[in-house]
Order: C-alpha cells, then structure tokens, then sequence
C-alpha cells in the first residue's frame, strides 16, 4: 500500500478550504487592522488577504473592490450599532442628561477604545482623494450619529431639562471630546506615552459635565 493512500483527505485539504465559513470575517478584522496601521491609500489588497490567510482571488470573491472592502469593515464595526442605539434610546426611561451620558460611556465601550476608533482618523485625513469613501462615512455613521445625539438633545428641551439651544452646533459640541478621544488616541497617543490620555472614560465624563452646565435650562447657585 502507498504512503499516500494512508494519508487522511481531510489532512491533504488545504487549511484555506477548511476555513472557507470564516473568510468574510477574517478579511474585515485584517482589513481594519491594516486601514488603521497604513491608511486606505497606503493599503493594498494582497497584504489584506494574506494577514487573512487567503489569496487575492478569494478576497475579491467577498469584495470586489478595496472600496467596498472599507464600507464592509465600516458597516461591520459601526454602522450596525445605530440601530441598536436607537432602540435603547427610545426605551430610556431616565432623564436626558442620564442618556446622554451613557450615550458618551456606551460610545466609547462600543467604539472609542477599541480598533474601530482608526476609522475616523482616516476617513479626516484621506477624505480630499477619496470622496466616494468620505460620502460613504457621512452617510453610513456621521448623519446617524447626528440624528442620535440630536434626539438626545431635543429630548432635553421638550422636557425643561435644556435650554433651548441651535440644534446643528450643539450636536457638533457633544461629539467634539469624542472626535478628540479618537484622533488623540491614533495619533499622539499611538506614538509617545507621555502623550497619552490617562483615564479617557473620566475625561469624557468631565465633557458631559461641562455640556450638562452649559446645557442646562437654570445654572445651579
């Protein structure tokens, strides 16, 4: 009998083959990983597939361009969470600054320390050459996530808790600390220690509190 004729098909299968249910997944966790190292430019398709395990022909059977590759890694790590967001919303029952905060503390549990938080770092610095991903980033996770904070923020007014304020600045506002954490984090905070934001959770809760006074329909005394 031949050595090949003992060997098992499953151990002559490619591990490629065996794993074909994890492609799509293993393609996005690689392909945030390397848009968050190099950029969107800077990064090529075969370096994708290949953190993946896979070949560029397998990639493009998933995606067939390195545009819809970023608004998969997108979708995946952010615009899904609008949804659920909005239904926690509209079942809170606390008051509005109650909801703001946890909206600040479930941001940053959800996307702010984690690896998503690149995202925005290069949709701001890459927008100019890539217009098509930047309108996709405006349209799939900055006009949701105006809506939100907006709703929060409308919330307050309609009960008393806020004073009125102009509604397209004050979302701007809220979401200021927030832009601040992600670049600051991707940026200096990626490259020196000592530029490092000890506590974020504590800085973003000394912004509600400085949003909830200026926001607040009477100053205490």
């Amino acid at each position: 009998m031949s050595t090949a004729s003992t060997i098992n098909p499953q151990e002559q299968t490619p591990k490629r083959e065996r794993r074909k249910e994890a492609r799509p997944g293993e393609l996005l966790d690689a392909a945030l990983d390397l848009f968050v190292e190099k950029g969107f430019s800077a990064t090529r398709v075969d370096e994708v597939a290949a953190r993946a395990g896979v070949s560029k022909g397998t990639l493009f059977l998933y995606f067939p361009s390195k545009v819809d590759l970023f608004k998969a890694v997108v979708r995946e790590n952010i615009a899904h969470l609008f949804p659920t967001w909005n239904e926690e919303f509209n079942a809170f029952e606390g008051t509005s600054a109650e909801m703001l905060r946890y909206a600040m503390a479930s941001w940053w549990a959800r996307i702010g320390k984690t690896r998503a938080s690149g995202i925005t770092k290069l949709v701001m610095s890459e927008a100019q050459n890539f217009p098509e991903i930047a309108d996709f980033y405006q349209q799939e996770v900055i006009k949701p996530g105006n809506a939100l904070i907006r709703k929060i923020i409308e919330r307050g007014i309609q009960s008393g808790e806020f004073r009125p304020l102009a509604l397209d600045h004050a979302v701007y506002t809220v979401f200021a600390p927030m832009i601040f954490l992600m670049m600051w984090k991707n940026s200096m905070g990626a490259c020196a220690a000592s530029a490092d934001i000890n506590d974020p959770e504590q800085f973003l809760q000394m912004q509600v509190d400085v949003l909830l006074y200026g926001m607040a329909s009477t100053k205490p005394t």
